[in-house]
């Protein structure tokens, strides 16, 4: 069974930081997939934060959060990451981890999903 399992959200003021972790498990190696953060804010649709290929090579961000966030993925570990900085009240969602076989940033790409992981920026 494929697990994957976010961790590093919580209550931070703006204009501070927070790294998300996702652990992948199961019969299942990172390498082959390309991974994404997704959010969703109250009341909003979700949204792809960051996308990056199984091989590093190619990255996306959206534009509400370029310049701030950086994407990472650790292989060997089973783990891809989301380094937060300069964080925004907008900012404040449930993230998510998510693997997907081939590159897109729409949400119906991804296969796996993780249970999410609470992020509040307090202004």
């Amino acid at each position: 069974q494929i697990q994957l399992v976010e961790s590093g959200g919580g209550l931070v003021q703006a204009g501070g930081s927070l790294k998300l972790s996702c652990v992948v498990s199961g019969r299942t190696w990172i390498a082959s997939y390309v991974m994404a953060w997704f959010r969703q804010a109250p009341g909003k649709e979700r949204e792809a934060v960051s996308v990056i290929s199984w091989d590093d090579r190619f990255t996306y961000y959206a534009d509400s959060v370029k310049g701030r966030f950086t994407i990472s993925r650790d292989n060997p570990k089973n783990t891809i990451y989301l380094q937060m900085d300069s964080l925004k009240p907008e900012d404040t969602a449930v993230y998510y981890c998510a693997r997907a076989p081939k590159w897109g940033t729409s949400s119906g790409n991804y296969d796996y999903w993780g249970q999410g992981t609470q992020v509040t920026v307090s202004s």
